[in-house]
């Protein structure tokens, strides 16, 4: 299933590990504090007027179908752009924001002549829950012009993270000037894909495994941030925290020249008793490669986030809400790969 596959003992103290692969290469990197850019929100689209009126709209998420629906019924009282001919030909746009790319914007239909256009139509994104809860929606209504000199009309933009997603009523909303946090960007650094598996000892025979095994099993990232014009040549360490020795270290081969890179790499560390799950901390880290120097790019960390290890206060047991869900259904589900989508963050 994967075409790099590696083995390490884990065993505080003890350090009784077999060589990882790789292990030679330079743990010194320097961290880049780099954030994303949304200008695409409003490229392309020029001229304003006052924002006014009220758009009504209802937001939902598709369990079965894995999909974000943006409910959009209609708009009042919007301003007039053409104030000659009274005119103003009106149509909604979405964002997810923070996406860099064109792949998060769809729009509905444009209505002629008209400040209180009706749509009822509905805008669709898939997206796994736990991704869309870390983005933020931005809809914005505009005119259209046929010349491509668009006109903003006024936006509303929803923090999904608070949203309340047993509210499916249609609900009006007042339309607001620009949000700097559209213009401005809003810190994104990609999303890893992965599966996660607890071998329990002795769950696969007698003595099979002799102790538990995390196997760690790195699929690809999505949209890491591009450093230079030529790309990103991408690479992922990995450590079971506390142990921080070199003989913990892990890490895939580089990927170069692609913000979506594959590295399909498998990790197994074994050492691992059951109740060492609720002190231990798998890191997962994406760098830039260069000659001179590694930057940081974005990670996770995987464990309970208690702030504890062993009954020893820790910094780096600070796992965010969707790392520990994931952590804690690997541990409930013992021998069973467990899938998930997690954004890269800040460590």
């Amino acid at each position: 299933e994967s075409d790099t596959a590696s083995e390490i003992s884990f065993q505080f103290n003890k350090h009784k590990k077999t060589p990882s692969i790789g292990s030679h290469s330079s743990d010194m990197a320097s961290v880049s504090s780099v954030s994303g850019s949304v200008l695409s929100v409003y490229s392309g689209d020029f001229g304003s007027v006052d924002a006014q009126g009220t758009v009504e709209f209802a937001l939902d998420y598709d369990e079965k179908n894995r999909e974000f629906q943006v409910h959009v019924s209609q708009c009042k009282d919007l301003a007039v752009v053409d104030e000659k001919k009274g005119r103003s030909d009106p149509y909604v746009k979405t964002y997810l924001l923070p996406d860099k790319a064109r792949m998060g914007k769809r729009k509905t239909s444009v209505k002629k002549r008209t400040v209180n256009p009706i749509y009822n139509e509905v805008l669709r994104y898939k997206i796994e829950k736990m991704v869309l809860l870390i983005q933020k929606l931005n809809l914005s209504v505009w005119h259209n012009d046929p010349l491509g000199r668009n006109s903003f009309l006024g936006e509303i933009e929803v923090d999904l993270a608070s949203w309340d997603w047993s509210n499916r009523k249609l609900n009006w909303y007042p339309l607001k000037p620009r949000s700097l946090s559209a213009v401005n960007g809003v810190d994104h650094r990609g999303v890893m894909n992965l599966s996660i598996k607890y071998v329990p000892p002795g769950s696969l025979g007698p003595k099979n495994p002799p102790s538990g095994e995390v196997h760690i099993w790195v699929k690809d990232v999505k949209d890491l941030l591009q450093l230079r014009p030529s790309g990103v040549d991408s690479f992922v360490k990995c450590y079971v925290l506390p142990d921080t020795s070199k003989k913990s270290y892990q890490k895939t081969r580089v990927i170069k020249r692609d913000t979506n890179p594959v590295f399909n790499h498998t990790i197994v560390y074994d050492g691992f008793h059951t109740e060492d799950l609720k002190d231990a901390c798998v890191e997962l880290t994406v760098w830039d490669h260069e000659k001179l120097t590694n930057h940081f790019l974005g990670g996770i960390r995987l464990g309970l986030g208690t702030g504890l290890s062993y009954g020893i206060s820790v910094d780096w047991m600070d796992s965010t809400q969707e790392e520990v869900a994931f952590w804690q259904e690997m541990m409930s589900a013992a021998n069973e790969w467990i899938e998930g989508l997690l954004p890269l963050r800040s460590l």
